[in-house]
């Protein structure tokens, strides 16, 4: 063997191996979105790091943030509440990406209150009134003679969007008293220890520290979500660029398997299969 060539098969076993290095780099999965679907994608995420060795990471900033960071390209996959809004399959298109959604659960809206208010069923017209300040005291629907204190999430939240979509109209404003949360958490502890509050978040998150409430009639719970008779249930997405493959194929069909089955209805969500 000459020198010369010994010297071009030496770099071209560096080529390999350097290829072979960045595949194994990119031999993970980054994920970004929604914190309703937040938990799921953590559990998933344990799962399939410890079953497959690959690691996963998930942030939560929102579903608006996840559909950038996937039309950015800076996640495999995006977790949203919500469907993707058509300035954002717009910008999808522009930069070549093809967003495919998975519907990976089924969720329920659910409307809460302090478990000390007497309120157990609203109308969507009244959470709808509440929620523009034409109802501003509870007593206005049947509760004590005492201010409501009304919950919203921010702006770039799937949860926000599917309340406005479901209850007060895409196009209409909250009032402009309504205090912001930022989190499905954050909702739940404010209302847990504000007699007079009323918010809504998924219905994973509920328990005994809050009390949900029926919306015409109807309570949120695996039942009523499940065959949607719950007024306010709602599908669950992972958002993929295109048909998926390897890994993140695997990834988003946990939610068909048992063990993914198993995850969901642990966290309080319907399996939609």
């Amino acid at each position: 063997m000459t020198k010369q060539w010994g010297k071009a098969l030496a770099v071209s076993a560096l080529i390999v191996l350097s290829a072979t290095c960045r595949a194994d780099a990119k031999n993970d999965i980054v994920i970004d979105g929604s914190t309703t679907v937040g938990p799921l994608a953590k559990s998933f995420a344990a799962y399939y790091t410890k079953t497959r060795g690959v690691a996963v990471t998930v942030s939560e900033s929102g579903s608006g943030n996840g559909a950038k960071s996937l039309i950015n390209g800076t996640c495999d996959i995006a977790t949203m509440s919500r469907s993707m809004k058509p300035e954002e399959l717009a910008a999808a298109k522009f930069k070549g990406v093809e967003p495919v959604a998975h519907v990976v659960a089924l969720d329920g809206l659910a409307m809460i209150v302090n478990p000390a208010n007497p309120v157990r069923s609203l109308t969507r017209k009244q959470i709808a009134d509440i929620y523009k300040g034409v109802v501003s005291n509870w007593r206005q629907v049947g509760g004590p003679n005492a201010r409501i204190i009304v919950l919203q999430r921010e702006s770039n939240s799937g949860t926000q969007e599917s309340f406005k979509e479901l209850v007060v109209g895409k196009k209409v404003h909250v009032m402009a008293g309504a205090e912001t949360q930022a989190s499905n958490g954050a909702v739940k502890n404010r209302v847990s220890l504000t007699r007079g509050a009323i918010g809504f978040i998924g219905l994973g998150f509920v328990d005994p520290s809050v009390k949900r409430v029926a919306v015409d009639g109807i309570l949120p719970d695996f039942t009523t979500v499940r065959n949607g008779s719950y007024p306010l249930s709602r599908p669950l997405f992972m958002v993929t660029n295109g048909q998926p493959a390897g890994h993140v194929r695997e990834f988003v069909d946990l939610s068909g398997t048992v063990e993914g089955k198993l995850m969901i209805k642990e966290l309080g969500f319907v399996g939609n299969r």
